[in-house]
């Protein structure tokens, strides 16, 4: 019979104990600053706060190449790979913009976590009803808010760092919008925390921000097609970066 690792009795005792603290305290201080700030302007700055302490905590660094790409002021649409749960406080705290994600909405009962997922406008989704009525017209009132999106198109994690097939409903949005998408590669998290494991070691991430991609000059009323289209550039333009990255990161260790 194997004995577990260190960093599964780290992970266990110690980085969920820890990590709960930190949710329960900001997730509290995120919900109750709605009362006056309806924007959720200042929880996201807790859910920056809450990100950074998870990463301080488990001793993961990142480090991020690509700022100079971003405008300041624009709204953009950011769309990442997705390989572990480390991706959301990795991208809360790397990119210097006020986000709001595209979740399932599983998450929404979560406490403390959906509590503020649900009270500060991100946008949690039915995974098996993505297109349900009221989520253009949230997408909408977000953008008109000047709030930025980050879609994981993916829809789950990769087990193995290969990036999937990406959706085609989120570009279709962002067509509609007019707005820029901005392609984030994310390599490295799949190391701190692979999907299915109860286990969360150091680690050092990379994330790339690319130079945006316009979506200026798309049909008025885009299709599925179309956006399957831009899908597909931009994941090719992830992808090059992730695999690339991945050839220099190596394998998940063995323990």
């Amino acid at each position: 019979m194997t004995l577990p690792s260190y960093h599964w009795w780290r992970t266990v005792f110690f980085l969920i104990p820890v990590i709960a603290i930190y949710s329960i305290v900001l997730g509290t201080v995120s919900v109750l600053s709605t009362v006056s700030d309806r924007s959720g302007r200042f929880a996201h700055r807790c859910a920056r706060l809450w990100s950074r302490l998870i990463l301080a905590t488990t001793g993961v660094q990142v480090e991020v190449t690509g700022l100079e790409h971003l405008t300041p002021g624009t709204t953009y649409v950011f769309v990442s790979n997705h390989q572990s749960i480390f991706d959301i406080p990795v991208v809360f705290w790397a990119v210097p913009y006020q986000v709001r994600i595209i979740a399932k909405r599983s998450l929404g009962s979560v406490p403390f976590l959906g509590w503020h997922l649900r009270r500060t406008g991100h946008l949690l989704v039915d995974r098996r009803h993505p297109d349900a009525p009221g989520i253009l017209q949230r997408w909408r009132q977000l953008l008109g808010d000047g709030l930025s999106l980050i879609i994981f198109p993916e829809g789950t994690r990769s087990a193995d760092g290969r990036v999937a097939r990406f959706k085609a409903g989120s570009f279709l949005l962002a067509m509609e919008a007019k707005l820029p998408i901005v392609p984030l590669s994310i390599t490295g998290t799949r190391f701190v925390m692979r999907k299915g494991f109860l286990t969360a070691r150091p680690g050092h991430v990379r994330l790339t921000v690319h130079p945006p991609v316009s979506t200026v000059g798309s049909p008025e009323r885009p299709d599925t097609r179309a956006a399957r289209s831009l899908g597909t550039r931009v994941r090719a333009v992830i992808e090059a970066r992730v695999t690339a990255e991945d050839e220099v990161l190596g394998s998940w260790p063995s323990n």
